[in-house]
């Protein structure tokens, strides 16, 4: 690694032993669909793991497999090109839509196992250090896929498990279940959380944080790119090129946030309130001289439920842009910290100092 990767922090994925960069990689929308060629995934995650990055994320659903196919390519060439090893590397998949056929989605034992085993070979991996089920599936009996999880780890095919876009009450049911059987409960959430979607992460969550020490490895900080600023002045056309442009790999996007349901489930239903929000975040950037986009994830950083934050990049100059984010940290004071909230005006409310029944 180069020197830049004394200006990474890592930190504990929850209560595990298992340490990950603050900011990490992801690989969705990305490769495999808009990066088509393998050379630009490398550069990508070379630049993130030169400055430090060691968490790398993907999913079987990713342009249907592709992405791991992308980055198993790509992690044997990072192994030859800067001699580093797999202990070097913390790889995550997920599990839930593997195809079309009647076992090929959810939780079940079968898909579990063999949705892994497919990933696994597509990455090149012996193991991935944490597999996450993608959704919760009410169509399957939590504790067959508890059970299945375990068997995972007890056949070495993953150290971890965790959740991702689970319910609070889901989690700690599984994590009860597990208790009670004398097996591996999940350790992590993987949740959209961002300076527009706050409530869930900030408020339903905060359970699993005081009785699990849950980890999170957040989503999305940018909100599908509306922190950027990109989409100002957009309501009825966006910018070529940008993501709710793309008119094959993110139609859903699009229509979801159009139509007043909400971007990946926003908080706020109106595009243009939701433009006002991010307009009135300008002159806070502007004031410490970064992006709009870097000061979103510098405040996602500062919040220490958050494990890790997965960036997303179709290019090396956006990994070095997002990763210049460790500089400014340390700017967000309690004073800049207060403007960031008047600016957005969502803080949700604090959860009531009760304890569980």
């Amino acid at each position: 690694m180069s020197t830049s990767t004394n200006k990474m922090e890592y930190r504990f994925l929850g209560k595990t032993g298992l340490r990950v960069s603050v900011l990490s990689l992801g690989a969705w929308v990305t490769y495999g669909s808009q990066v088509d060629e393998t050379e630009v995934a490398y550069q990508c995650m070379r630049t993130a793991y030169e400055h430090g990055c060691n968490f790398f994320d993907n999913a079987e659903v990713y342009a249907a497999g592709k992405t791991e196919t992308v980055m198993g390519d790509v992690i044997k060439r990072l192994y030859k090109d800067l001699n580093i090893k797999r202990s070097d590397l913390v790889i995550s998949t997920k599990v839930f839509w593997g195809g079309q056929g009647p076992n090929d989605q959810g939780l079940s034992r079968k898909h579990i196992v063999e949705g892994v085993t497919a990933s696994l070979q597509r990455l090149q991996l012996d193991y991935v250090d944490i597999v996450f089920a993608h959704r919760p599936d009410p169509s399957t009996p939590l504790e067959e896929t508890v059970r299945a999880f375990n068997y995972l780890i007890d056949q070495g095919k993953t150290f971890y498990w965790g959740t991702s876009e689970w319910s609070s009450a889901e989690i700690l049911a599984a994590s009860q279940i597990a208790q009670r059987l004398g097996l591996v409960g999940p350790v992590a959430e993987q949740p959209q959380y961002s300076l527009l979607h706050r409530t869930r992460f900030e408020r339903e969550y905060d359970i699993l944080y005081k009785e699990l020490g849950y980890g999170t490895t957040i989503w999305s900080p940018l909100a599908s790119g509306l922190l950027t600023g990109k989409y100002s002045g957009n309501v009825d056309s966006f910018p070529e090129g940008s993501r709710l442009a793309l008119q094959d790999n993110n139609k859903w996007l699009r229509e979801s946030l159009l139509s007043g349901k909400g971007l990946n489930g926003l908080e706020e239903r109106d595009f243009e309130t939701v433009l006002k929000k991010v307009d009135a975040l300008r002159p806070i950037a502007q004031q410490l001289g970064v992006t709009l986009a870097q000061l979103s994830l510098a405040w996602a950083v500062t919040n220490k439920n958050v494990s890790t934050v997965i960036t997303g990049a179709s290019r090396p100059s956006q990994v070095e842009e997002n990763f210049k984010v460790l500089e400014i940290v340390p700017k967000l004071t309690p004073e800049i910290l207060e403007q960031i909230e008047k600016a957005v005006n969502n803080k949700p409310e604090p959860v009531p100092n009760a304890r569980r029944n």
